[in-house]
């Protein structure tokens, strides 16, 4: 009776302190079309990270050249976001790394390692909610098979923000999962403003709302009160486990224009739409909230790859798609339109088998395009 008491302790602290994020989520947008110097966090990561992120950070480097030289462009190198620096820290993001990350305006930021197990957040978890980074915008394009998604992912709930502050009593561990009005309704908000601004006339939302009937039921009702703000885009509801299957029929999956999920079902299908795409190597992804933004690749940090010695074959695709991503968000949507254009026309081929070019041979093609 006593590890129950505690568990019931234990929650008690959560609850209180998920109430507190609540009251402090709200926040003034930072508004980048009159912002004198916006400041470019770039930041390594592990594994192939390093390798991936530098020839993203060479492109910016080319497409901002006189930006940076005038002073209104500012890329900032922050180090210590490893996993060896976080374990012997014991932070998910070491305090004087996340002062420097809070000095920027947004983020470049390369995949970071998760140890399996034991009480160690992930880098990106801790940094979305240090950063309120509520959406994740994940765009996948195949327009030979008619495809055009954007995925409206929640960013800063679900199961994922006390995914490492569960209970575990002898022969039984829980874990929480967490869902808020008001971070419902942003994501949400999010989603169908895109929709209406970007002439999509579609949203879906995807839940599990038959069997978790308080969380995802709460996630479903909040989206539809939203979607009466928007008149003219139709809405329909979807279960995760047929939307992923949906994903892979035609030609229904070709109506699919713009989807909003919860965290943990964002994630998984994400996923499995890259793949659609050509693997997770080529999908690059937001995380943005109303003052920060972070873009990054989908995918990790791949320890096999650099365990194979073929780090270098690492496809910098993905995080130069998400540069892509962070230049529109900074309105400098000319360099963008030239960089997604210059993707658009490159042939050179990056596969982690190591047949073919390097990360780094890549990025060369790519700036003689620019």
């Amino acid at each position: 009776m006593n590890e129950v008491n505690q568990a019931c302790a234990a929650f008690q602290k959560l609850l209180e302190e998920q109430l507190a994020r609540i009251a402090n989520m709200n926040c003034e947008k930072t508004d980048f079309s009159t912002k004198k110097t916006v400041t470019i966090g770039v930041i390594d990561g592990d594994g192939i990270g390093p390798i991936i992120t530098k020839q993203a950070a060479r492109v910016l480097e080319k497409l901002l050249a006189d930006e940076i030289a005038a002073g209104s462009i500012v890329l900032k190198y922050i180090e210590g976001l490893t996993i060896e620096n976080r374990m012997a820290c014991g932070q998910p993001i070491p305090s004087d790394v996340l002062a420097q990350i809070k000095s920027c305006d947004v983020l470049l930021k390369g995949p970071t390692t998760t140890p399996h197990g034991g009480t160690m957040e992930s880098a990106n978890v801790a940094m979305r909610r240090e950063l309120d980074l509520y959406a994740n915008c994940r765009p996948v394009s195949i327009p030979e098979k008619n495809i055009d998604w954007m995925f409206f992912r929640e960013n800063t709930e679900g199961e994922y923000v006390l995914g490492s502050r569960g209970v575990e009593l002898p022969g039984m561990a829980v874990d929480f999962k967490v869902t808020t009005d008001l971070g419902t309704r942003r994501i949400a908000r999010a989603a169908f403003d895109y929709a209406k601004n970007n002439g999509k006339t579609h949203v879906s939302i995807v839940t599990k709302a038959n069997i978790m009937k308080k969380t995802d039921g709460k996630f479903t009702a909040i989206a539809h009160e939203v979607a009466k703000d928007y008149p003219e885009i139709t809405v329909e509801d979807y279960y995760i486990d047929i939307m992923t299957a949906n994903l892979l029929k035609d030609p229904l999956r070709q109506q699919f224009q713009v989807v909003l999920l919860p965290n943990l079902y964002g994630d998984i299908i994400t996923d499995e739409a890259a793949q659609i795409q050509g693997g997770v190597g080529t999908a690059g992804s937001s995380n943005v909230g109303d003052r920060y933004a972070m873009f990054e690749a989908i995918h990790g940090s791949a320890p096999r790859m650099i365990e194979r010695g073929m780090g270098e074959y690492a496809n910098p695709a993905s995080i130069i798609k998400a540069a892509a991503m962070l230049l529109r968000h900074i309105c400098r949507t000319e360099a963008a339109a030239k960089l997604e254009k210059a993707m658009d026309e490159c042939t050179v081929i990056v596969t982690s088998d190591g047949k073919n070019a390097t990360a780094a041979e890549y990025a060369d093609a790519l700036m003689s395009l620019l």
